[in-house]
C-alpha cells in the first residue's frame, strides 16, 4: 500500500501555480519567487493547481498505459537497436526490464514527431530518429492521447522556463528560443514491475541494495542526476521515488496523481551558473508494480549553450546541445556499446 501521508514532510515543497498563467502580477512575481527558491535549495518540488487542459487526470493517465498491455509481438517491434540489433532505432522506441541491473524497468522513450508533424527528422543522426510506435489498428487512439500529452508538458515545462527566468533575472523568454522549432523533448512511460530473486541475481551490490527507514531495500531505479534541463513527472500512487537532500540525506517524494513533481537536470544547473541545483534522485522497489511518465524538457539538436547574463554565475565555453546530450546518454547502460554512433559535431553541421 502507499506510504502514510506523513512520511512526505514539507522538506519536498508544493507550490501552486495558477498564478503563472494569470498574465503578470504579485501573485505571479510570489510564484516565480517559490520556485526559485525551490529550484536553488532542494532542486526537487511539486506543482499544483495546474489549468485544467494540462493536469493530468486519471483518465489521462490509464489511456497512455495501455501500451504496456499491447500484445508482446507489438512491443518487441519497438525495441532498440541496444536490445534489438537488426532494429535501426536507436535513442527512441521501447526498451525492457534487464534482469540482474540495478535499474529494472520497461517503456518507451517518444519524441517530438509524435506531436510536432513539421519535427526535422534525420534518419542518420540518433538523436533525431523518428519515434517507432504501435500502428492505429493496435492501439485506436492512444497516439493522440501521447501527442496532447506531450504538447500539454510542453506548455508546462515553457511556463516554468520563464517563471524562472524572471526568478533569476534575466529577459522572460531567455529560455525559449533554444526549445522552438525542433526541441528533442522526451516522453517517457515506465512501469517498474516487482522485482524477483530471479531479476537481482548478480546485480551490482552497492547500487542494487540500499539501506532505508532501518530497513534493507532494493533499487529499481539507480540513483543518478537528470542530464537536461527540466523534468515534469506525473506518478501513479505508488511511493518509492526519492530525493537527496542538500544534508546527503533521502527524502521520499510524494506519490500524488493529481500533480506534477519538477526536478532540473545538470545542463540548466550548469547554465544558470549554479544557481539551479540538479538532484540526485532514485527509485527503491517494492511488491507492488509501478508507473511512472515523466517528460524531460530539452532544447534543439542544434542550439547553442552559451552563458546567461547571471550576476556571478560560473561561465563556460558553450557548446552545442545535441553533442552534449549524446555523450551523457551514452554513459547510461542501455546505450553504452553505442558511442560510436554519433559523431560530435554532426547536428552543427545541419544548422
Amino acid at each position: 500500500m502507499a506510504a502514510p501521508a506523513d512520511r512526505f514532510s514539507a522538506a519536498i515543497p508544493v507550490i501552486p501555480v495558477g498564478a503563472l498563467f494569470a498574465g503578470p502580477g504579485a501573485a505571479r512575481d510570489r510564484c516565480d519567487a517559490a520556485l526559485l527558491e525551490a529550484a536553488a535549495t532542494i532542486g526537487f518540488l511539486t506543482v499544483t493547481e495546474l489549468p485544467a487542459a494540462l493536469a493530468p487526470t486519471a483518465a489521462v493517465r490509464a489511456d497512455l498505459k495501455r501500451i504496456f498491455a499491447a500484445d508482446e509481438a507489438v512491443r518487441r517491434r519497438l525495441w532498440r537497436r541496444k536490445f534489438a540489433p537488426t532494429h535501426r532505432n536507436v535513442y527512441r522506441g521501447w526498451f525492457p526490464a534487464q534482469a540482474g541491473a540495478a535499474t529494472f524497468k520497461e517503456g518507451i522513450d517518444i519524441g517530438p514527431d509524435v506531436a510536432h508533424p513539421e519535427f526535422a527528422v534525420d534518419p542518420s543522426d540518433p538523436l533525431t530518429e523518428p519515434t517507432p510506435l504501435p500502428s492505429e489498428s493496435e492501439l485506436p487512439g492512444w497516439r493522440a492521447t501521447v501527442a496532447c500529452y506531450y504538447l500539454g508538458m510542453e506548455a508546462l515545462a515553457g511556463e516554468l522556463g520563464r517563471a524562472l527566468a524572471r526568478g533569476l533575472g534575466v529577459p522572460e523568454h531567455a529560455f525559449d528560443a533554444v526549445f522552438a522549432a525542433g526541441g528533442l523533448s522526451t516522453l517517457r512511460l515506465i512501469r517498474y514491475p516487482p522485482r524477483t530473486p530471479d531479476s537481482l541475481a548478480g546485480a551490482p551490490e552497492p547500487d542494487t541494495w540500499v539501506e532505508h527507514d532501518g530497513r534493507r531495500r532494493h533499487t529499481v531505479g539507480v540513483a543518478h542526476v537528470d542530464s537536461g534541463c527540466l523534468t515534469l513527472l506525473v506518478q501513479d500512487g505508488v511511493a518509492g521515488l526519492q530525493a537527496r537532500a542538500p544534508d546527503g540525506s533521502w527524502l521520499d517524494v510524494p506519490p500524488a496523481t493529481d500533480a506534477v513533481v519538477v526536478n532540473f537536470g545538470a545542463l540548466l544547473g550548469r547554465w544558470t551558473g549554479g544557481r539551479i541545483r540538479a538532484t540526485e534522485h532514485r527509485v527503491l522497489g517494492s511488491d507492488r508494480e509501478r508507473f511512472s511518465i515523466p517528460f524531460f524538457y530539452e532544447p534543439c539538436v542544434d542550439a547553442t549553450i552559451a552563458p546567461l547574463p547571471i550576476a556571478g554565475g560560473a561561465s563556460f565555453e558553450p557548446f552545442v546541445f545535441g553533442d552534449y546530450l549524446w555523450a551523457s546518454v551514452t554513459r547510461f547502460v542501455e546505450f553504452q556499446g553505442l558511442e560510436a554512433l554519433r559523431s560530435p559535431g554532426v547536428s552543427g553541421a545541419r544548422r
